[in-house]
């Protein structure tokens, strides 16, 4: 078991009337790509903060590497590095020059490490191009070189692919996962493109409204996630009947709209639609589909 880096007991944030977040437990492992998982609002960047300890929070305890203090944490942040505003840089200046001022005013001392980030996040051909002409992902990946400089053992970062093209968005995961592998950096990231962070993360926090709704590794996601098929019929109850009584399938759950979804007898779906038809039922929808992270969190808020 790897050691836990971050322990966040029963936390909340309250604003005036409103709960930000509520009642927040969850723990992050060495090792993890942590997505924290939910639409803009969730309750994600608030999370952060507390991490970060930007925003303090109304109730609850955060325990980084094992301590809660006020000095224990200011030490533990010290070893991790927050991408959670935009990442600032000098319109007019290079990217080594952007780097090199941080590498100064963070007190490293240690020179070539500016030369060490750009080429771990493919900027070190960028020469003289001033920022200002650099694209989103070019912006992106400077931010993450500046979050870079101090050697982190975490990062954490807020949403770092929104706004980001097709392409970006693929030099961005493919620049984590290789921090993650090779670098052994810990990596929180939330985003709202659930599609991206299932083909990133180890594990997930799924938040809602401020509540944080469940956590799950990778793997316990895709025994979740199964295969099924859709069946939509005529008369899905006499369907169902059909399927329970014809064919003895247990696997199955009703949609709100009386549709089926299938978990069993895939490989044998000449044979139900046979025996659908052969009992008075016209099957009109029969596809495969497969679950995924993004359908899974659909489900568990109620499509919201």
């Amino acid at each position: 078991m790897e050691e836990v880096i971050i322990d966040v007991r029963y936390l909340e944030k309250q604003y005036m009337k409103q709960k930000a977040v509520k009642n927040a437990s969850f723990q992050i492992r060495k090792g993890m790509i942590c997505g924290l998982i939910g639409p803009n609002g969730a309750g994600k960047t608030t999370i952060m903060k507390m991490l970060g300890g930007l925003v303090l929070p109304t109730e609850g305890r955060i325990f980084m590497y094992g301590d809660s203090t006020e000095k224990g944490l200011a030490q533990a942040r010290s070893r991790m590095s927050f991408m959670i505003e935009t990442p600032y840089a000098k319109e007019k200046m290079s990217a080594r020059e952007n780097l090199e001022k941080q590498r100064i005013q963070k007190g490293i001392p240690d020179k070539k490490r500016v030369d060490e980030v750009l080429e771990i996040v493919g900027l070190s051909d960028t020469g003289k191009k001033q920022v200002k002409n650099f694209s989103l992902g070019m912006r992106q990946r400077l931010g993450i070189a500046n979050a870079l400089l101090a050697k982190p053992e975490v990062m954490v970062m807020d949403e770092p692919i929104n706004g980001l093209d097709p392409e970006g968005i693929v030099e961005i995961r493919e620049l984590l996962l290789r921090l993650n592998r090779e670098e052994h950096i810990t990596i929180i990231i939330s985003s709202h493109i659930l599609t991206e962070l299932s083909l990133l993360c180890s594990d997930y926090i799924f938040i809602h409204h401020g509540e944080l709704m469940q956590t799950l590794s990778v793997d316990e996601l895709h025994k979740i996630c199964k295969q099924y098929y859709h069946i939509h019929t005529d008369n899905d109850t006499m369907a169902v009947a059909v399927l329970q009584e014809k064919l003895g399938v247990a696997e199955f759950d009703v949609e709100e709209d009386g549709s089926i979804r299938l978990y069993e007898r895939l490989e044998d779906m000449r044979l139900v639609s046979k025996t659908l038809y052969d009992h008075g039922v016209i099957p009109l929808e029969l596809n495969l589909h497969e679950a995924n992270l993004e359908q899974y969190y659909m489900d568990m808020v109620g499509g919201e």
